[in-house]
């Protein structure tokens, strides 16, 4: 795994009010899409629900530290191209600043807080979280408002885990 400084596993649990793009059913078939580097992956579709419950496990592998997270939202269309439901970032940079600790967090309890993030301009989030020390890496549970949208919010955990041996340069 060359160049590679950590694995980042998202669990996206769930869409919370999300836009309707299919106007007569009224409804959308909302899938997440997630980009890291030139990395994609995807959750399933769920058919008919502005609300879905996902509880898909996606994984990234994290080389550059500086390039954020991009989570997209679509409505799965049949018969023309999916429509945009949302986008929502997140800034990896706090996660590589805990990750920074190396083994001082081999000592610290599990469940420790390591950092609050606060809502800003480089991530969506709708509310403070935390980023939480499990063990083997970094957790923290957050929902994201999605952007270019009328309405729509995402609930998402995201995990990393550092390669082991690798230095972070940044």
């Amino acid at each position: 795994m060359e160049g590679v400084i950590g694995i980042l596993r998202l669990t996206i649990k769930k869409g919370i009010n999300l836009a309707v793009r299919d106007m007569a059913r009224g409804t959308s078939d909302p899938y997440v899409v997630a980009t890291l580097d030139h990395q994609k992956t995807k959750t399933k579709v769920v058919k008919d629900n502005c609300n879905p419950v996902w509880g898909d496990d996606l994984t990234l592998t994290i080389k550059n530290p500086k390039v954020p997270i991009k989570l997209t939202v679509y409505d799965k269309d049949t018969f023309s191209d999916d429509d945009n439901m949302g986008i929502a970032n997140v800034d990896l940079n706090p996660y590589i600043e805990c990750l920074e600790m190396g083994s001082d967090l081999q000592d610290l309890p599990v469940g420790s807080k390591l950092k609050t993030v606060q809502p800003n301009e480089y991530n969506h989030l709708v509310e403070a979280s935390h980023i939480i020390w499990n063990k083997e890496g970094i957790t923290q549970d957050m929902v994201l408002r999605l952007r270019d949208v009328e309405n729509g919010e995402i609930e998402v955990q995201i995990e990393i885990t550092p390669v082991e041996n690798h230095r972070l340069n940044l």
